[in-house]
């Protein structure tokens, strides 16, 4: 997972919007905490699930991780000011994206994670050309 996630992280660059889909302990932070690893980010990588909200700055690239698994309403996230993190050069990993709807941009890649035998499966799917760059490059 963490390297899948370095693969990503190194072919993503400008803005875009990841959504990550999958059960509870399926591997999207673990995911993202690749991502951010092949983008040279080198500290450490928190879940949001409390926060629901990281920011992180990987030399010139911004990104911003969203857990939103404890949302109870997608409009809390006009609430926590969910617009100023989607500026358009910001990368944004979106956990549990079904909980924003309505409140989020769609997605350019879809990362859905299932439990398979001992371990993971992974589709990804590019949904607009931003996200047909990234997989391109992987």
């Amino acid at each position: 997972m963490l390297a899948l996630g370095e693969r990503l992280g190194r072919a993503a660059s400008g803005g875009g919007m990841v959504y990550l889909n999958g059960d509870l302990g399926a591997g999207k932070t673990t995911l993202v905490r690749g991502m951010l690893r092949g983008m040279g980010h080198r500290g450490p990588v928190r879940s949001p699930t409390f926060t629901l909200v990281e920011p992180y700055t990987c030399g010139a690239q911004r990104v911003t991780h969203l857990d939103l698994y404890r949302l109870g309403d997608p409009e809390e996230l006009e609430y926590i000011g969910v617009r100023d993190y989607l500026e358009p050069d910001v990368l944004c990993l979106v956990e549990w994206p079904e909980r924003g709807a309505g409140h989020l941009p769609p997605a350019d890649l879809s990362i859905d994670i299932a439990f398979e035998g001992g371990g993971r499966r992974l589709d990804l799917t590019a949904e607009t050309p931003v996200g047909a760059r990234i997989l391109d490059k992987i």
